[in-house]
């Protein structure tokens, strides 16, 4: 099977794994229809095996699996399951190697994604979602419609065997079986009694397929009955132990939590009187599994309802799931990307030396609202088209006591209702209604898209996935995200003001950068900024605002060993594994080489600032960028240093986790005019 995009595009082939994962995607959901781990894991290595089958490697029957050919076929998901029953002197049947091989099936899946992007069948998006990359080449299999893509081809050969009267080659008949067996044929099409009937028809055509999909049935069934039956019971770290823990006095919660992992393992809980008890999950491996299954077995909404109350909303972003929750993305993905960014380089630069402007040699600023403000002044004119810097402080307050209220459970509900409270629930309001005001047809006309354009556009288009209901939080998020970007910014630029040796190579960086003019956006993210973009990533590693997510079992599962149980509350610190050693040596230690050549200690799944799985921030780039900017004109522009100079540091790790109000800058030098 090959495809091409007109006459100069290279021949690609297809091998069943592809095309057996191709016929799962579900591009409404951005991922694959939910096949369990086990189930799936067995039908991969069973499309493998009959994969084999095709290249007349292997043959089967009802008895045993035969060895034809060891010859290697040179596709790496294919060849080392070849070996292995090359290496095998003992004939067994093909559950056998079903069940044997089911531990390489996501390695085999990892390869086949990436193979599949690579062809560019399928995209890649940030939070483990793929969708069919339509602007790719088009598959023109077996004289198909030239707008046909490979993934459409494939279902529609195999719905053509089960709604008409031609029979499947070897290949469909086997990608039928194996979906039937993963029992979820019947989401990809809509069977009535007739065509169950010819499915089940379709599926005794082949002999090997057969024989594969019967091997996935009789595998699948077992390891779902035995889930809980050699489960480990969960560590209980007590709560004298916890709190006796050096970081929990330095408020440093991944390094906490990574000690705990060192001696409880990846997978403990935490029971606090009063309190559902708290089950962590610590560790690379456990990371892992989140990023790659947490989307079948945890559920964001729980521990999130009663804070999207507050707002007067439901179904915000960060409450949702599944399908839902991909289209929420998809559709203003656009708004945070980089791209957009880089699009209004200079006018972010404006904005920020126009702030600027407003700090006096001399004075010393409190670092948490020095930098939140800052942010604020760039990301509100860009992101929602207002000037919220009379109201952000308020709002960043609101935010923060709702978080300790509804979410870290640290102060009762009623604190939320003061007056100041009220008052500052108020803002919001005021602060869509400046929204709207600027957002009408003729005041954004010439005007650049921003977020508040795709917002309403949205509303607009969709008033089902977002409500008016959900207007307060939206339209204020942006000014909400300058809190936490502005706190990321405060720890960068401590860790760099006391370390001199890297304040002068930033300074050296900022100083090239601007010489001319403002940079372009290729100048900003090439090696003209490298040390800059080092340091904020050591940054990030060490001082993570987001340390850990919060989600609830929503499907009981095993993870390592240990069952949880549907309706617990599991802790997700996916930053424990930044003070890990084997993943990170000597991880006290603030070093911006870790992220070189041949180091690249950052690779993988240990290194997550941004967090894991389809929650994962979707507004990472522009973060990463803005970041950089902010500490280039600021080392550019002024010479600060920390103040007092006795300070010793210190995390407060409540809601997030942000430098001690003790922290200040103390702005010493104006190094260059800033131009207006």
């Amino acid at each position: 099977m090959s495809s091409a995009t007109g006459a100069a595009a290279p021949t690609k082939t297809l091998s069943l794994v592809d095309e057996f994962l191709l016929t799962l995607l579900n591009e409404e959901a951005g991922y694959f229809h939910q096949v369990p781990g086990w189930d799936l894991n067995c039908a991969v290595v069973g499309a493998a095996l009959g994969e084999l089958s095709l290249r007349s490697r292997i043959d089967t029957d009802v008895e045993s699996l035969i060895l034809l050919d060891e010859t290697p076929t040179g596709d790496p998901a294919l060849d080392p399951i070849l070996e292995k029953i090359a290496a095998e002197p003992v004939r067994h049947n093909a559950q056998y190697w079903v069940e044997r091989l089911a531990i390489r099936g996501e390695s085999i899946i990892d390869a086949t994604l990436e193979r599949l992007v690579l062809l560019k069948v399928l995209e890649h998006h940030d939070g483990g979602f793929w969708t069919l990359a339509r602007a790719g080449w088009q598959a023109n299999l077996r004289g198909q419609a030239d707008d046909e893509t490979a993934a459409e081809f494939v279902k529609t050969r195999i719905s053509r065997a089960i709604f008409g009267e031609e029979l499947p080659d070897p290949g469909d008949a086997i990608i039928i079986s194996l979906t039937n067996a993963c029992d979820v044929l019947r989401l990809i099409f809509q069977l009535d009694d007739e065509a169950a009937a010819r499915v089940e028809q379709l599926c005794k055509i082949d002999l090997i397929g057969r024989a594969i999909a019967d091997a996935i049935t009789d595998s699948v069934a077992g390891p779902l009955l035995r889930r809980s039956t050699f489960a480990k019971a969960i560590p209980v770290v007590s709560l004298l132990k916890l709190l006796r823990n050096r970081h929990v006095r330095s408020g440093n919660l991944p390094a906490l939590f990574a000690s705990l992992a060192g001696e409880y393992g990846p997978v403990f809980q935490i029971k606090v009187p009063f309190v559902q008890r708290m089950i962590f999950l610590c560790g690379p491996r456990t990371n892992r599994w989140v990023h790659r299954h947490g989307r079948m077995y945890l559920r964001a909404r729980d521990y999130l309802e009663e804070f999207e109350k507050v707002y007067g909303g439901s179904g915000i972003l960060p409450t949702l799931d599944g399908a839902d929750h991909f289209r929420y993305r998809k559709t203003i993905q656009p708004a945070y990307s980089r791209t957009r960014l880089e699009a209004e380089l200079s006018t972010f630069c404006g904005h920020a030396r126009r702030h600027m402007a407003t700090w006096s040699v001399g004075e010393s600023r409190s670092a948490v609202p020095m930098c939140r403000k800052l942010v604020n002044s760039e990301m509100s004119p860009l992101a929602v088209s207002i000037d919220s810097q009379d109201v952000v402080d308020d709002l960043h307050k609101f935010k923060e006591r709702a978080l300790k209220t509804h979410i870290g459970r640290t102060m009762p509900k009623f604190m939320l209702q003061t007056p100041a409270m009220k008052r500052r629930a108020r803002l919001i309001d005021e602060v869509v209604e400046r929204v709207q005001r600027v957002h009408t047809p003729a005041q954004r006309a010439g005007c650049p898209r921003d977020l508040a354009d795709d917002l309403l556009t949205m509303h607009a288009n969709d008033c089902q996935l977002l409500p008016e209901s959900n207007l307060r939080f939206v339209l204020s998020a942006p000014l909400i995200a300058s809190m936490y970007v502005g706190d990321q910014l405060s720890f960068i630029l401590h860790a760099m003001l006391s370390r001199p040796e890297l304040y002068d190579q930033v300074r050296a960086e900022a100083d090239a950068l601007f010489a001319d003019g403002d940079p372009d956006h290729e100048t900003v993210n090439g090696p003209a900024t490298d040390v800059t973009r080092r340091v904020i990533m050591e940054s990030m590693r060490m001082y993570p605002i987001v340390p850990m997510s919060i989600r609830n079992v929503m499907n009981a599962t095993v993870v390592e060993g240990y069952e949880l149980p549907e309706g617990a509350r599991v802790f997700i610190v996916q930053t424990a594994t930044h003070y890990m050693g084997d993943l990170f040596p000597d991880p006290f230690k603030f070093d911006i080489d870790r992220y070189k050549p041949p180091r690249k200690e950052h690779l993988g799944i240990g290194y997550s600032p941004y967090g894991l799985g389809t929650h994962v921030c979707l507004g990472s780039r522009w973060t990463e960028m803005q970041l950089a900017l902010n500490l280039l004109l600021i080392v550019h522009h002024f010479t600060l240093e920390i103040a007092p100079k006795n300070y010793k540091f210190k995390i407060d790790p409540v809601p997030s986790m942000s430098p001690s109000k003790k922290l200040k800058f103390k702005i010493v030098e104006r190094r260059h005019e800033l131009p207006v």
